[in-house]
């Protein structure tokens, strides 16, 4: 098995074009999936939200929000919630790429960015909207053991869906769709790069 790599990964958002939503009657949003290497592998930054937001709460999620109108696009709007939830500075990160957009139960339109930072940082969540700073490592979601399936009634109908499981956290919904997006991706990238023979 190959190994991932921030090359690999860049390469692999490069090769396609992110599917986009139109934005009739939804909230336009941005969110942040955020990489960095710690202990020789690559983790993705989570964030769980504190009860007193005023959506997703105690939920696990990117850091990112709405759009604000002085936002130039949808790029700078991932950028500042970064920075107001993180602490991490928007000169700080380096975009890799884009996934698709993502429409939550929420009605917002969510643009959703890949960035790399640099490791280690030190990261000033916002007390405010922050409860926890939570990082999983790529290895770790790839496993099959972290998998779960979340079911439950949408428009008078039972839907079943990918979630994952890592220590106490439970991360579900757009945030789980999001990660399997990309954890495909990567993972066909890897099997482009090293198909392997029976």
């Amino acid at each position: 098995m190959g190994e991932i790599t921030l090359d690999l990964i860049h390469n692999a958002l490069a090769q396609r074009t992110p599917i986009t939503a139109a934005p009739d009657g939804l909230m336009p949003a941005a969110v942040m999936l955020l990489l960095y290497r710690k202990d020789g592998e690559y983790c993705v930054l989570l964030n769980k939200r504190s009860m007193t937001v005023e959506h997703h709460k105690g939920e696990m999620s990117f850091p990112g929000g709405a759009r604000d109108p002085e936002d130039v696009n949808f790029q700078a709007t991932a950028l500042r919630e970064t920075h107001e939830e993180m602490g991490i500075a928007p000169d700080d990160i380096t975009i890799l790429g884009r996934l698709d957009d993502n429409v939550t139960r929420s009605n917002f339109l969510v643009k959703v960015f890949v960035g790399t930072i640099p490791y280690p940082y030190e990261f000033l969540p916002s007390s405010i909207e922050i409860a926890e700073v939570v990082e999983i490592p790529i290895g770790v979601l790839r496993d099959p053991a972290t998998l779960r399936w979340d079911s439950r009634i949408e428009d008078g109908e039972r839907v079943a869906a990918r979630s994952y499981g890592y220590q106490q956290h439970l991360v579900y919904g757009a945030t789980a769709k999001i990660l399997d997006q990309f954890l495909d991706i990567i993972e066909d990238r890897l099997n482009k790069e090293d198909p392997g023979f029976d």
